[in-house]
């Protein structure tokens, strides 16, 4: 969704309808995705006649890491590593903390390195037209 918002960008507002058909995705999915975005800051919506959807940003300004940490609630593969987590009783001695800590480290410095604009100009070469 976010994909297809950044490429309409340009045309302003875009409906769920239109992007569920693009996209083959149910718009009732879409209905549910929408309101995540919206509580974060990053869609603005219209409604009526012309209404529907845009980014709030530039596609450059958001990245994988941040849109996947709003729809999926963080990226972190335990739950000790989470930027929020209280510290575990057994931090101190775990000997497999820093090997959660440095994947931590990875997903998040990987995922935070690529933008919609990359996804959007990755996919413009792999499909011409697009």
């Amino acid at each position: 969704m976010m994909v297809d918002l950044a490429r309409y960008q340009g045309e302003g507002y875009v409906s769920l309808r239109d992007v569920a058909e693009r996209q083959g995705i149910s718009k009732k999915y879409l209905e549910q995705i929408v309101l995540i975005f919206n509580r974060s800051g990053a869609l603005k919506a219209s409604r009526g006649f012309q209404g529907g959807y845009r980014l709030a940003r530039a596609p450059e300004e958001y990245t994988v890491g941040e849109i996947l940490r709003v729809t999926e609630n963080g990226l972190s593969p335990v739950p000790c590593v989470d930027q929020d987590a209280e510290e575990c009783a057994r931090s101190t001695v775990c000997p497999t903390l820093p090997i959660w800590q440095g994947l931590n480290q990875v997903i998040n410095d990987y995922l935070d390195g690529i933008t919609l604009r990359d996804l959007l100009e990755q996919y413009q070469t792999a499909s011409p037209g697009f």
